[in-house]
């Protein structure tokens, strides 16, 4: 009988410590494991962020940050929008044919929405922040109707980012995804297809 009392104790004991020894190891591991989630503020840092543009007034930009970036929102005049065709023959790739902006502002205004131009604000030649300039007058014999221009080695962009020529930058500036989830409210990183949808 003494035998028999051993025999369930040892059982007792071994089934008791190899469950605290699995209750132990999951908790050991769970936090590990969650280590390697990036943290709440990397996550952040390339969520998609939100833009009211419902008091942007005509001519007004607003920046914001994405993924570490600035991004412009311009609200275009109509007469930027009718100005943009007028400077083909002054840009280096009037027509976007380099791949620097979403197949849905594949277009002459770079843009959804005409009125609506939406632009990382890096530099294309050495990623310096252009200055938005919407009404100064350029200091050589091209025509400006307004614009962006860097202030570290002087390349200039039209109102909807393409590069002018026999300026260091290369390629037109960058059209991030995006879509409008409202009139009123531009959601930028995450972008729609050709339908339009999200």
């Amino acid at each position: 009988m003494e035998e028999k009392i051993n025999k369930s104790r040892r059982r007792f004991l071994i089934g008791s410590t190899t469950a605290l020894g699995v209750v132990g190891g999951v908790g050991a591991t769970v936090p590990f494991l969650c280590s390697w989630q990036p943290s709440d503020a990397t996550r952040a840092s390339g969520a998609p962020v939100q833009v009211d543009v419902s008091k942007l007034e005509e001519g007004q930009q607003v920046t914001i940050a994405w993924q570490g970036k600035p991004v412009w929102v311009l609200r275009r005049t109509a007469q930027t929008i009718n100005d943009l065709p007028k400077l083909n023959a002054q840009l280096v790739d009037p027509f976007s044919s380099v791949d620097q902006q979403p197949a849905y502002a594949d277009n002459l205004y770079r843009s959804i929405k005409p009125e609506y131009l939406v632009l990382v604000g890096i530099c294309t030649h050495l990623g310096c922040s252009p200055n938005y300039q919407p009404n100064s007058a350029a200091d050589d014999n091209a025509q400006w109707y307004g614009g962006y221009i860097c202030p570290c080695h002087g390349s200039r962009f039209d109102l909807a980012g393409r590069v002018y020529k026999h300026y260091p930058a290369p390629t037109n500036l960058v059209v991030p995804p995006y879509y409008f989830k409202s009139d009123r409210v531009i959601v930028i990183g995450i972008g729609q297809n050709a339908k339009g949808e999200v």
